[in-house]
């Protein structure tokens, strides 16, 4: 059984053993890296397979609710969500500890084209995925620490996998101006990220990383849970643009994986 789940797994992916080139030769790459059997989810390489058969369901953007946060480096995942040009298109609503909206697939490609976010023709919805099946976006409000309360209801609801999740907050190991992607692995000290971890029962999910760099000497909590300065905002509007592009692809790729090369560790803003 394990070996016809594996085949299957493989001819979805498209892979032609005697045709290697670069690309095919990092994807197997991640697939060692990451590949571990799970129950129940009838692929022998979940943590690989999963990443690059499943498409991304839902978008939790982590942050704390209220005004005097606002403008927080801690918030930069809600301030992006706010500057997406396409955000004022969703419908909000009050569900699962947080505020919510959903779209389908289609109607996002859609929009992600009027808004310059993906190019007319190309960067369409690949023949396996279903325009009709819907994205959520999801803000936590039940405050950063606690954020897995919000996303785990959710995706529970929704039945959404963890490897379909994304889920975009600050980064302190990575410098203002920088954005990465990244698949699974550690929390960084996160508690935002923590907490979803304990609410998933996996850290396999995503995440779309924004650098806020780390302080020299200064106390962590009280850095994070200040303001962005007037130059640094200069430079999130220089990030935001480029990294809702990112957004709009992975959002309509069926390989998401595909990304990680450019978009590992990528910086968005000028010198």
């Amino acid at each position: 059984m394990l070996l016809v789940d594996a085949a299957d797994c493989f001819c979805r992916l498209g892979f032609k053993f005697m045709q290697l080139n670069a690309y095919s030769v990092q994807l197997i790459v991640l697939f060692v890296k990451t590949a571990r059997v799970r129950r129940g989810r009838g692929c022998l390489f979940p943590g690989g397979c999963a990443i690059l058969c499943a498409m991304i369901r839902l978008v939790a953007f982590l942050g704390n609710y209220g005004r005097e946060y606002e403008r927080t480096r801690h918030n930069a995942a809600w301030q992006f969500a706010d500057a997406l040009p396409f955000a004022g298109r969703l419908g909000w609503q009050e569900k699962f500890h947080g505020s919510y909206a959903a779209a389908e697939r289609a109607a996002l490609r859609e929009a992600f084209v009027e808004c310059g976010l993906l190019p007319a023709s190309g960067g369409g919805l690949p023949r396996s995925a279903d325009g009709a099946e819907r994205v959520f976006f999801l803000k936590p409000e039940t405050y950063m620490n606690l954020s897995g309360q919000s996303v785990g209801a959710l995706a529970d609801f929704f039945k959404i996998a963890p490897e379909e999740i994304l889920v975009v907050h600050d980064e302190l190991e990575l410098p203002l101006g920088t954005v990465g992607l990244k698949w699974s692995g550690g929390l960084g000290g996160h508690n935002g990220l923590r907490s979803v971890k304990a609410s998933l029962g996996t850290a396999d999910f995503w995440r779309l990383r924004f650098g806020i760099s780390k302080p020299s000497g200064a106390d962590i909590a009280e850095y994070v849970l200040s303001p962005f300065l007037p130059d640094e905002r200069i430079v999130l509007s220089q990030v935001f643009p480029q990294a809702a592009a990112l957004l709009a692809k992975a959002l309509v790729s069926a390989d998401a994986a595909r990304l990680l090369p450019e978009w590992r560790k990528k910086k968005l803003s000028a010198d």
